[in-house]
């Protein structure tokens, strides 16, 4: 339990401050403002199928409110927790995608893109326009199109990039732990 924790709270430190660079790294959507095509939800998905919800809850928390207090001296809120809640919800299966065996499979990348897309539709689609509207007045038009355009980028940049983090880190843990010591 005890290596578990120090391992889990090393892990939000990296992954926070990874994510934190990582945000100075996104493509704008033209068409909708304040909206962007970023890596760092990647990093996110990835940290969470393979420490579970609580760093990907942690990093997604202190990560999207560190890097808008750094980036535009203030946080929104209204995004910070929908991210949070994202890394929650994929990390929730963290055992049933057996990155950490070398077992990130097929099965499993389905499993893992399933799972983050419908906890991208959650944060992105549901929770995000509605705290907008909530806590900042925000039309109800802008905030639902910002979040659906988020939803969709964030589906393409981890099915793609998080699958492929996934794939890797699952090959190269697989090949490390099939070492034989030598006497």
């Amino acid at each position: 339990m005890k290596k578990n924790g120090i391992r889990s709270v090393v892990a939000i430190g990296i992954g926070t401050a990874l994510f934190i660079v990582l945000s100075y790294v996104s493509i704008p959507v033209g068409f909708i403002p304040n909206t962007a095509i970023q890596p760092r939800v990647a990093l996110l998905a990835f940290l969470a199928a393979i420490f579970g919800p609580v760093v990907g809850g942690a990093v997604g928390l202190l990560g999207h409110a560190l890097a808008d207090a750094v980036q535009y001296g203030s946080v929104w809120w209204s995004w910070v927790f929908p991210e949070a809640i994202a890394g929650v919800l994929v990390g929730l299966l963290a055992s049933k995608y057996k990155i950490e065996v070398g077992g990130f499979k097929l099965k499993q990348i389905v499993l893992f893109n399933v799972a983050q897309i419908v906890a991208n539709a959650l944060a992105w689609v549901l929770i995000a326009p509605v705290l907008d509207i909530l806590i900042y007045a925000e039309p109800s038009n802008k905030v639902f199109t910002q979040g659906a355009v988020a939803f969709v980028g964030n589906i393409l940049t981890i099915g793609i990039i998080g699958s492929l983090l996934g794939i890797a880190y699952s090959m190269v843990k697989f090949q490390s732990s099939s070492l034989i010591k030598e006497n």
